[in-house]
């Protein structure tokens, strides 16, 4: 009866050693699968978040064009480190529409100012509700949305130069 109680942690830890060795073994995914991929957009209509472009709703979602959203917002320095690589996807052909995140309009037009406009529209997510709704963690975050209005890729981060030609193709098989 005694010998149990001694091997009983000397078992669990071995079970523990076990588990930890064989997840190392385990090849590394670097790839956040989202739960949205193939989900329509959520219902919603955003006011302008600068004076110079409208707001976003779903309805422009769903004209038939494929889409980048671009989730953003003006205290954001990764989202001014990839306003090159949004203006270089702008520059071949890519439609993208952008959503502000918790953002002033003043703050959001002197970041325009600053590093470029790429949006044809920009809608305001004061509450971050959009945002959360979709599965973003945070900003920046790009999605793809098809014609339709479906989330067909969501690209986590910053957009790096590597990154335009993906985004190009994944926003091409949205079209498809």
């Amino acid at each position: 009866m005694r010998g149990w109680r001694f091997f009983l942690p000397l078992g669990i830890f071995a079970l523990f050693l076990g588990i930890a060795g064989y997840q190392l073994t385990q090849p590394k995914d670097d790839f956040v699968h989202s739960t949205m991929i193939g989900r329509p957009m959520p219902e919603f209509a955003m006011r302008p978040a600068s004076p110079d472009r409208p707001g976003l709703s779903l309805a422009d979602l769903k004209d038939g064009t494929p889409k980048l959203l671009n989730i953003w917002a003006s205290w954001c320095i990764p989202c001014a480190a990839e306003a090159p690589q949004l203006a270089a996807l702008k520059a071949q052909g890519a439609p993208i529409v952008g959503v502000a995140i918790r953002d002033r309009p003043e703050d959001v037009a002197a970041f325009l100012a600053r590093y470029g406009n790429p949006f044809d529209r920009i809608g305001a997510d004061d509450l971050s509700e959009l945002q959360l709704a979709i599965g973003s963690s945070g900003v920046p975050e790009t999605f793809v949305i098809d014609g339709d209005g479906i989330i067909r890729y969501q690209h986590i981060g910053d957009i790096r130069a590597s990154d335009v030609p993906m985004l190009m193709e994944k926003l091409r098989e949205a079209g498809r």
